[in-house]
């Protein structure tokens, strides 16, 4: 049988506009919900429109309906696809993962598999990015599968916030936590371990030099051997700008993307978060 295959990621992945594009990735969108309205991630609501009605207003968030997962995956197959690849962000951070595998139990005229990637924004964004790749080359629906999975245990994510309070809000950290830090001045660099669940992989005493950690850790990547590198941030321009300026300057950086963070996560992180993205290469 010949393998036509889609693939489908969610609007978290964090990924430019135009490499979506390109490769023809299918999207789903999170809800970001406001009072008087409900916006589609990145559809109708963009990252920075989230971040100046901070923090007065606060939005909350959703992870697509069953309806909407299976209308798009009705389209997929209306185009012909006989095979999809969902890649999706972390079940440990979202529901959309689990979500998506129960629809896609209705489509049994596809062939569907749906990752955890145990992961989110720009590292979820690289493995949907690779698939594609591995897509547009021919490779067969399996092998493409096993390149992800091998992909995973090389793909680290570290990000640092301004106040860990829109993480308190949202249940992601304790208030003890949240509390420690403001009071203490520490910023945590935040990570995602291999359950998919937020853990802080180190501290640092202020603002500047919870970013100088961030370069740090890209520093002593490159060391180790060739990388390809996302850089990132929600609502922090200026310093993401010579965050970006200075990792651009580092040997043995294969690739590297510059993106912003979706809305449905900076509901989470509050603004002013910066964050790298760190895909170590065979």
């Amino acid at each position: 049988m010949v393998e036509k295959i889609a693939l489908l990621t969610d609007s978290a992945c964090d990924l430019p506009k135009e490499l979506i594009e390109q490769f023809c990735i299918k999207v789903l969108p999170l809800s970001v919900i406001y009072p008087d309205k409900i916006y589609q991630d990145r559809v109708n609501i963009q990252p920075q429109e989230v971040y100046d009605r901070m923090p007065d207003e606060i939005p909350t968030t959703s992870m697509p309906t069953p309806r909407e997962i299976s209308t798009i995956l009705e389209e997929i197959r209306d185009q012909g696809f006989t095979h999809v690849l969902a890649v999706h962000l972390s079940s440990g951070l979202s529901g959309t993962y689990e979500a998506v595998r129960m629809v896609a139990k209705d489509f049994e005229d596809m062939v569907i598999k749906v990752v955890d990637t145990r992961t989110l924004s720009i590292a979820t964004g690289w493995m949907a990015l690779e698939a594609a790749r591995d897509i547009a080359a021919g490779l067969s629906f399996q092998t493409i599968i096993e390149n992800i999975q091998q992909l995973q245990s090389r793909i680290n994510i570290y990000y640092v916030l301004e106040t860990l309070e829109y993480l308190r809000r949202g249940g992601r950290i304790g208030a003890v936590a949240a509390m420690l830090g403001q009071f203490l001045h520490l910023k945590p660099i935040i990570s995602v371990n291999t359950e998919g669940k937020y853990f802080t992989y180190c501290k640092a005493r202020g603002r500047q030099k919870s970013i100088e950690k961030l370069a740090e850790i890209v520093e002593t990547a490159v060391q180790k051997g060739p990388i390809k590198l996302a850089v990132m941030h929600g609502g922090a321009r200026d310093e993401f700008q010579r965050l970006l300026e200075r990792l651009q300057q580092l040997p043995n950086i294969k690739e590297l993307i510059a993106s912003d963070i979706s809305p449905a996560l900076g509901v989470h992180t509050g603004p002013s978060l910066l964050g790298v993205c760190v895909v170590e290469q065979n």
